[in-house]
């Protein structure tokens, strides 16, 4: 029998417990659902809480409680109403549908959540997510919680030795600190004009970009969940079906936060012929995979010299763009469209395609859908770290492999240059060893909590131009981690290799190289906002598309 798993608890004085009860599904769990509050409210909340190093419930308190009315003890909204959960049991269960499911949705938020299960929320991808950002802020502290510990991811079943590496980890990395932001100073003293806070943040952020490595995957954060009902469904069987007992646990209570405010559209959950059969599937599905690799002798860990971006596919080619773009502003079938713009000359084809792309003011102007008429396949092997990143973009299909050791890991240049590399390489060493003494015990699914963030992972990313274009524009901007910078640049060099024209219409590629203070033009802007203001700018990290 499995030994429960403890949770830091949050302590609330009666007053604050009966200020946050109207607004909150539940004030005692890790996960919960927002009630009663205005949309705009919900989402400032979500978008404060990336960079807020407490729990949303705290935040609330702290930040927002004021600005808005009391509420009468025990007051509730009137939910769905007895008369709409009947009309809905009769539209989505009676006829079957499911696109009902997709017009009502809730804002959940999961707490003391592993690195690890981040990744398992958002692989579905059909939700928005905020996760609380290793940019901002600093591991070296409980943060939210009074029991003194480090903020890694606890089960007893994991053993002692567990703990004791992981707490090495979280001490190598909090003496770091101070050393790498000390060494930042050095590098880039404050220029004229930079407010001194703003300066000081920078350089913290720096350090913190540098260390973010050595922390586990089986760190914790805190995420924000806005999501339809049938993307809440689908993510709680995927949740169900996981082997790992945290995704199961996380699953449920999901459900009872969905539960307390749009319950109908998770009904089927519960049902055995539903809910129960598709949890049957996913579950039989993936362990044919393990089959099917154990006897193709594919289950072993290929190794890789380094870190690495393979163009495995490309589909289409450049008159397939230009008839796609034309598309919707003519008249006759593409293939008539194709065979008009086979016929014009270079330079035609290039005023065409400078026409129809524009000009792009910023990267957020992108043009229009016939850009998804060109696919293209990367391969990549990256730190787990600039994965994390990269797997958070919705418009593409994201698969990878299991997170290990045996894919190696390399310390940052500037983490040797500050003096900190000794300890970097030890914590390395001490993150895979306790992997394998998990690995040794047969805990397969739980030994990548044990993997420092620095540990590189294969993945596949598979993308039409379109999103290729806004995850390279995004991922390559000046204040981007180097981590995924390079991935960026790597992905943009491969595109313009087979495809010049789409790679010359990614006008707003930074590629710059020199060493700079990263956050140093964000903490500027947020400097200049008024008091109250979010120092989230809407939409800076954002990984949606129109």
């Amino acid at each position: 029998m499995r030994r429960p798993v403890q949770y830091p608890r949050e302590t609330f004085t009666d007053a604050e417990r009966a200020r946050l009860a109207p607004h909150f599904s539940d004030l005692d769990e890790p996960v919960f659902a927002l009630t009663n509050l205005p949309e705009t409210v919900k989402g400032a909340l979500f978008a404060r809480y990336s960079r807020y190093p407490g729990t949303l419930r705290r935040l609330f308190l702290d930040e927002f409680a004021g600005s808005l009315p009391e509420l009468p003890a025990g007051w509730q909204d009137a939910g769905e109403g007895d008369r709409a959960a009947r009309l809905y049991e009769t539209i989505f269960l009676g006829y079957g549908d499911d696109s009902v499911a997709q017009l009502g949705g809730a804002h959940v938020a999961v707490e003391w959540a592993s690195n690890v299960l981040t990744k398992v929320l958002q692989r579905p991808r059909l939700g928005a997510y905020l996760e609380q950002s290793t940019r901002y802020i600093a591991y070296d502290a409980p943060m939210g919680s009074d029991d003194g510990r480090y903020r890694y991811y606890r089960d007893p079943d994991l053993g002692p030795e567990y703990e004791a590496a992981m707490d090495e980890l979280f001490a190598t990395y909090s003496a770091a600190i101070p050393v790498l932001t000390a060494w930042a100073a050095e590098q880039f003293p404050r220029r004229e004009g930079e407010p001194a806070r703003a300066h000081a943040r920078a350089l913290k952020a720096k350090a913190l970009d540098l260390l973010r490595g050595l922390l586990p995957a089986a760190s914790l954060s805190h995420m924000g969940i806005f999501a339809t009902g049938q993307t809440y469904e689908q993510l709680i069987l995927h949740l169900l079906a996981h082997p790992l007992p945290e995704a199961q646990r996380t699953g449920q209570a999901i459900l009872t936060a969905v539960q307390a405010t749009i319950p109908s559209f998770v009904t089927r959950v519960e049902r055995p012929d539903r809910g129960g059969a598709w949890v049957d599937y996913l579950r039989s599905r993936s362990a044919a995979g393990r089959a099917w690799s154990d006897r193709l002798g594919l289950d072993a860990t290929e190794g890789a010299a380094g870190a690495s971006v393979t163009l495995l596919r490309v589909d289409g080619d450049e008159d397939d763009l230009l008839a796609a773009l034309l598309f919707e502003a003519t008249g006759v079938g593409e293939e008539r469209t194709r065979a008009a713009v086979a016929g014009l000359g270079i330079d035609e084809r290039a005023a065409l395609l400078r026409d129809l792309v524009g000009e792009r003011e910023n990267r957020r102007h992108r043009p229009g859908r016939g850009f998804e008429a060109l696919r293209y396949r990367f391969e990549i092997v990256s730190d787990y770290g600039a994965f994390r990143d990269l797997q958070r973009h919705r418009m593409l299909t994201v698969q990878w492999q299991a997170l290990s050791p045996q894919l190696g890991a390399e310390v940052p240049e500037e983490v040797e240059r500050a003096g900190a590399g000794d300890a970097y390489r030890r914590a390395l060493d001490v993150s895979a060893r306790a992997y394998e003494r998990l690995v040794e015990r047969g805990l397969h699914d739980a030994a990548p909590y044990a993997v420092a963030l620095g540990y590189r992972i294969r993945y596949v990313l598979d993308m039409n131009a379109r999103a290729a274009m806004q995850l390279i524009e995004l991922r390559s901007g000046r204040e981007g981690h180097p981590g995924y910078r390079a991935v960026a640049h790597e992905l943009h060099a491969l595109i313009t290799a087979v495809h010049p024209a789409v790679g010359a219409a990614m006008t707003h590629v930074d590629r710059t190289s020199e060493p700079r203070l990263e956050r140093i033009l964000s903490e500027i802007r947020s400097s200049r906002l008024a008091p109250g203001q979010s120092r989230n700018r809407p939409g800076a990290d954002s990984t949606a598309e129109e």
